[in-house]
């Protein structure tokens, strides 16, 4: 296959920036009080080929590393969360399938389709019955010959009806423990959908986030030749946690970035500033500060990880904390970085038709605590502690 014509991460950077200032940010306030799926900015996004940044080159992708991918996430936070929660939703799979499918002739043909259609990726892994615990599924693949069918009842599967693809967590067969779990993926046309749950939520709204029982079918080729366990620790867990960080960055930086064009208007108009105003912009961008380095720092180990070639470092016990501690911390500097912009910025912020609104920016960040408990992450936590060797 013939590689994409070679663009720079500059020129990536660049693109997402017009499509989210032209495109994301003029339709997000409708996506938000529709609770719709962000159609626009994913045209934008299918025509300048950006579902496939992670793909490796020799399949017609860009090649990015995810240290790249996370910064995309982080400006598509700049315009608009539930439009940046489904591209990194998106690109977790993406990294599944890169990370742990190029063994595979039917993942390397795959890989070619996600670039050439620019198919858009995600994946059912919580279960009626089991909580949120990823490491345990009810439902199992059935394999008969070289097929497969199978269901499953999925209390979120976001932007489901949206999606040109699912990736589906199950047990490996019937017969199969809870934890030995295998990732299917299952084409649009190879499924059956039938909702049980709505998406009427404070915030990310946008991600169209509802509950389904899926019903699919497909070549037992889908099956994702790693067991899900590895796929898990090695990708799928520090991947989510640092393309959502990253993007929750994007959001409380978008919300500074109001909050310092407030005051600057307000020095136009007086010509002076509050003294308290001042103290506060300043404990504002210490709080984004601290949270932007958290993310940066965990990347770098990551990408290190990467580089390496060795993802079985991933499952250090070290290295799992840290990735559980940008998403636990992130999760909540993010209200506290929007809280404290809306104190900067006043009344308008809290207005819904303000130019300095920051509804939208509150309502999503109190949703970040919630994807993964952070009770359930503090309480993985604990439990590695005392494993954990001095570095």
């Amino acid at each position: 296959m013939e590689a994409l014509t070679a663009r720079s991460f500059e020129q990536l950077k660049s693109t997402m920036h017009e499509i989210g200032s032209s495109v994301v940010s003029e339709h997000a306030t409708d996506v938000d009080e529709k609770a719709r799926f962000p159609d626009e900015a994913f045209s934008a996004f299918k025509h300048n080929k950006l579902l496939s940044v992670y793909v490796p080159k020799e399949y017609g992708g860009d090649g990015l590393n995810i240290t790249e991918v996370s910064e995309l996430c982080r400006i598509l936070g700049l315009y608009c969360g539930s439009t940046a929660m489904i591209y990194a939703m998106h690109q977790i799979q993406v990294a599944c399938i890169v990370h742990h499918g190029q063994q595979s002739s039917y993942f390397q043909s795959y890989l070619q389709q996600i670039a050439e259609n620019q198919l858009l990726l995600a994946s059912a892994t919580t279960e009626i019955g089991v909580g949120g615990d990823l490491r345990s599924s009810i439902c199992h693949v059935d394999i008969d010959g070289e097929s497969f069918t199978i269901e499953k009842k999925a209390p979120v599967i976001s932007y489901a009806l949206n999606a040109d693809a699912i990736l589906v967590t199950c047990r490996a067969n019937k017969e199969a423990p809870a934890s030995d779990q295998v990732q299917v993926v299952i084409n649009k046309s190879q499924l059956e959908l039938e909702p049980i749950s709505g998406w009427d939520t404070l915030g990310f709204r946008g991600t169209c986030s509802s509950g389904f029982i899926l019903k699919g079918s497909g070549s037992k080729d889908q099956i994702l030749p790693t067991p899900f366990a590895l796929v898990l620790s090695h990708s799928m867990h520090p991947v989510s946690h640092l393309t959502w960080g990253s993007l929750w960055t994007g959001i409380a930086q978008g919300a500074v970035n109001k909050a310092r064009q407030s005051v600057r208007d307000m020095m136009r108009r007086s010509n002076e500033m509050p003294q308290i105003t001042a103290i506060r912009l300043a404990e504002l961008d210490e709080v984004l500060f601290s949270m932007k380095g958290g993310v940066q720092m965990a990347l770098k180990e990551y990408q290190s990880i990467l580089d390496s070639q060795n993802l079985y470092k991933a499952e250090k016990y070290g290295f799992s904390t840290q990735i559980n501690n940008v998403k636990t911390r992130c999760s909540e500097l993010i209200v506290d970085v929007v809280g404290k912009a809306m104190l900067v910025i006043g009344i308008n912020g809290y207005r819904n038709d303000s130019k300095y609104s920051l509804s939208r920016e509150l309502r999503d960040s109190y949703g970040a605590a919630l994807m993964v408990n952070n009770d359930r992450i503090r309480g993985h936590n604990a439990t590695m502690q005392i494993a954990i060797k001095e570095s």
